[in-house]
């Protein structure tokens, strides 16, 4: 992602850095839903039901949480089983297979404004870049949220032979912040 992020910079005007295109801000979107449709993030990012998921990792396709796991409206699954069950909330190293993962934070789902589970580029594009459907933040928060989450850290370096997004945090960064600085687009904007 970075190699293209900085591509297009670099080829592009000194004004155009202030403005990037509807293109650059498509491809920075790309690799945008590249992160965001992945299994290590789409499996918290579910609906209203609250059901996490284990698709698409070692686990095959459309498997849900082990555990009858259910995070329900809490989404920290105070109805069933917490999260904090088995997810620890400590820093660590997270190195041991198949161990709960650890992160300084407690464990919970993202709220259900962003559930990107089985959502298409178009549905999480419209969804992010508005704050009615993206639990209220302006890019800049959003590019903020990135930095400072311990979730979105661990998404990135989950360890344990855990399979991480394409990219890194610093590069998603880089992406938000120049599809913000395009606009927001989406494919089928006119």
């Amino acid at each position: 992602m970075r190699i293209l992020a900085l591509a297009l910079l670099i080829a592009a005007p000194v004004a155009a850095q202030d403005a990037p295109t509807k293109a650059q801000g498509l491809a920075a979107w790309d690799e945008i839903y590249a992160v965001t449709s992945h299994p290590r993030c789409t499996n918290c990012h579910v609906d209203e039901g609250g059901v996490p998921m284990w698709n698409g990792l070692i686990y095959g396709a459309d498997t849900v949480h082990g555990m009858h796991v259910q995070a329900d409206e809490s989404r920290v699954g105070a109805e069933t089983l917490p999260c904090r069950t088995c997810h620890i909330g400590a820093a660590s190293v997270n190195a041991t297979p198949h161990a709960p993962p650890m992160i300084d934070d407690a464990w919970r789902l993202p709220p259900v404004e962003l559930a990107w589970f089985g959502k298409s580029s178009k549905d999480v594009c419209e969804q992010l870049r508005d704050p009615e459907t993206n639990d209220g933040f302006a890019m800049d928060g959003v590019a903020s949220h990135l930095e400072t989450s311990a979730f979105v850290a661990w998404g990135f370096n989950p360890g344990a032979g855990r399979s991480e997004p394409p990219g890194t945090l610093d590069e998603m960064v880089v992406a938000l912040n120049l599809w913000a600085a395009a606009g927001t687009p989406c494919a089928n904007d006119p």
